[in-house]
């Protein structure tokens, strides 16, 4: 019995010989964020350069304890976890700084009243300069931007949802390989990577060889120009299309070739089998996926200026008429002053706009996650 206590008493010894203490992590954190806040000192304190020091000096004294404590491969091992942790915290913090920055700035904006629920008609620098001057409150709003940004990215997504999806379908339930599948994929990655600006440019081509072509095959006289809100909304689509196109594709590809086939064996016909098995298995991601495409269209600011333009009050028509969007009217705050020579408030509504698009953004991909909750397949238990 005695040999055999021993002996468990000796195992575990020979588990525990290795191990370090838990509280050796938190003394070496505390002790590398003093020695770097000195270092930091003594090259004029500030935030970066703190920061650097105690990472370096973490990382550096906990591979040291590590590798005369326990051995080399465990403290390998904790230093490229170290490295991965401090690349995950240094991709977070431009992140969590811009959003800081717009919050902390944006909010007394966004608090102004009437500025979700009013537009800039009626607002000169003479309002401006008595709002800085006299203290009274900021006047004008994002109404006719909120309803310019929606309207336009609703035509967007209605334009190219069905082209990506019935591309991706092609793609994967029909093409085999052939020439024109290559293609197809090859101008999709083109089309990824195009600048926004171009789209903007191409948009606003289109609409005016299609205005042209208009007036001369009815022989009616047309006066109106091709800045459109339906012309940013193609030029938006162009840029919506690849990544609808990709995203629903490899959700497609992921569906299971059983599920296929055991329609086929019932005699269901393909496009049946595509509509009724395919799509609804799929359907998670590419809804995700369409909504990070919206996501990712919505904040940008060149095609929308250079095809939609820029007004003061709401516009409701997308195809009548220039038309407003959130990020072209933060652009414009911050370019063109209402007032030059008092231009607080104008910064105040474009913080204050800046910190709206970021809210929209996020809550789109919130959205994105829910969908692609609410949607996935039930898996039963066994």
């Amino acid at each position: 019995m005695g040999d055999s206590g021993s002996n468990g008493v000796l195992r575990r010894s020979s588990l525990t010989q290795n191990t370090l203490p838990s509280w050796l992590w938190i003394a070496l954190l505390g002790g590398s964020i003093v020695f770097g806040a000195a270092l930091s000192a003594l090259l004029g304190f500030n935030l970066a350069t703190w920061f650097i020091f105690t990472a370096v000096t973490y990382v550096l004294s906990s591979y040291l304890v590590t590798r005369t404590r326990v051995n080399r491969r465990r403290a390998t091992d904790g230093l490229w976890t170290n490295l991965v942790y401090l690349a995950f915290l240094i991709a977070l913090m431009p992140l969590v700084s811009v959003i800081w920055s717009v919050a902390s700035v944006g909010i007394q904006g966004l608090m102004a009243p009437g500025f979700l629920v009013s537009d800039m008609q009626g607002i000169t620098g003479l309002v401006d300069q008595a709002s800085q001057t006299e203290g009274t409150a900021v006047l004008g709003g994002i109404f006719h931007a909120l309803i310019g940004s929606l309207l336009i990215t609703l035509a967007a997504t209605v334009i190219s949802v069905p082209i990506g999806l019935l591309t991706s379908i092609y793609l994967v339930e029909y093409a085999r390989g052939g020439l024109l599948a290559r293609a197809i994929t090859f101008f999709v990655d083109v089309m990824t990577g195009i600048p926004s600006i171009v789209a903007g440019l191409f948009a606003g081509a289109a609409m005016a060889w299609f205005l042209s072509v208009f007036s001369g095959v009815t022989g009616l006289l047309t006066t109106q120009r091709s800045t459109l809100g339906i012309t940013a909304a193609i030029a938006l689509s162009v840029l919506m299309v690849p990544v609808v196109v990709r995203t629903t594709e490899e959700m497609l590809r992921v569906v299971p070739n059983e599920l296929r086939e055991a329609s086929y064996a019932l005699g269901v016909r393909k496009w049946r089998t595509i509509l009724k098995v395919v799509l609804p298995t799929a359907i998670s991601g590419i809804a995700s996926g369409v909504t990070l495409a919206i996501a990712r269209v919505i904040g940008e600011t060149a095609p929308i200026l250079v095809t939609a333009g820029f007004v003061v009050n709401t516009n409701w028509n997308l195809f009548q008429g220039w038309m407003t969007a959130l990020p072209v009217y933060i652009f414009r705050q911050f370019q063109n002053p209402t007032s030059p020579n008092f231009s607080d408030p104008s910064e105040q509504r474009a913080w204050a706009a800046a910190l709206v698009l970021i809210l929209i953004v996020m809550g789109l991909n919130l959205f994105a996650r829910l969908i692609a909750t609410l949607f996935a397949p039930k898996q039963t238990g066994r």
